[in-house]
């Protein structure tokens, strides 16, 4: 009986949550994460948000661009100029590897993979808003992760480059700095992550309110929004985290 009465109010606490989460996006304009379905796990209930379906449609859109591609480059022809498609992916990756060169140098082979994959998740995320969803880079638990990941690499490629060295940095030039130096370390994922999420969740916020104050007449114009919102400052962001990735790396391990 105790167990039944209890999940009784879990459930119905469930469905509370619910409520309040679409009324509260009805009164945000839109801009607030929603919960869109609870999903049992054993004894644990999780929420599907629509952080979670704009995050796997932008994953689904760049894994089938990236199948389109690798079939098209598979099947092309080796003595003809590209064309269309494959025109266009091979001045982006020409693009990529230009700006990866011009700021790691030697380095560039290692990462070029990896800042590549960051830039097109970030910009495909930032811009997703043109296309009627929440950018997914709007929802800290997203940009968190991609810091993070930096995090790791600035330090993995540290240690295998410097060895002991990347620790005994932390007491330069003074070894009483060490505190302050070791905070500038756990500050740098905190800092790629609340830059680009603050950015581009103030452009969301922003687009929200003014659909929701002026719904009546948001007929053409907020498009010139969405340019400086999504596409122009979309763009900036994703370029921004990129190249701060490859300065933090390239600072640790050096030409």
């Amino acid at each position: 009986m105790g167990n039944g009465l209890v999940n009784s109010l879990l459930s119905n606490t469930s469905y509370t949550l619910l409520e309040a989460s679409a009324d509260a996006q009805e009164s945000s304009g839109g801009f607030m994460i929603q919960l869109l379905k609870p999903v049992k796990i054993g004894s644990t209930t999780v929420y599907i948000t629509t952080t979670h379906v704009c995050l796997m449609i932008v994953a689904l859109v760049l894994m089938i661009f990236a199948l389109v591609v690798n079939y098209k480059v598979k099947h092309a022809d080796p003595y003809e100029t590209p064309k269309g498609l494959l025109n266009i992916v091979e001045l982006m990756v020409e693009a990529i590897d230009n700006m990866v060169a011009g700021i790691m140098g030697t380095n560039a082979k290692k990462f070029v993979n990896y800042i590549g994959v960051l830039f097109m998740f970030v910009l495909l995320s930032n811009i997703s808003g043109l296309f009627g969803l929440r950018p997914p880079t709007a929802d800290y638990g997203i940009t968190l992760p991609l810091g993070l990941i930096t995090f790791v690499l600035i330090h993995y490629n540290g240690i295998k480059v410097n060895k002991t060295k990347h620790f005994t940095d932390l007491f330069q030039p003074i070894w009483f700095l060490f505190p302050i130096n070791l905070i500038g370390e756990f500050a740098v994922p905190l800092s790629l992550s609340l830059r680009l999420f603050g950015n581009v969740m103030s452009g969301t916020v922003l687009m929200g309110l003014i659909y929701e104050l002026v719904r009546p007449f948001a007929v053409g114009w907020p498009a010139l929004l969405h340019i400086y919102f999504d596409i122009f400052s979309g763009c900036i962001q994703a370029y921004v985290i990129c190249m701060l990735t490859m300065v933090y790396i390239n600072d640790k391990i050096g030409e």
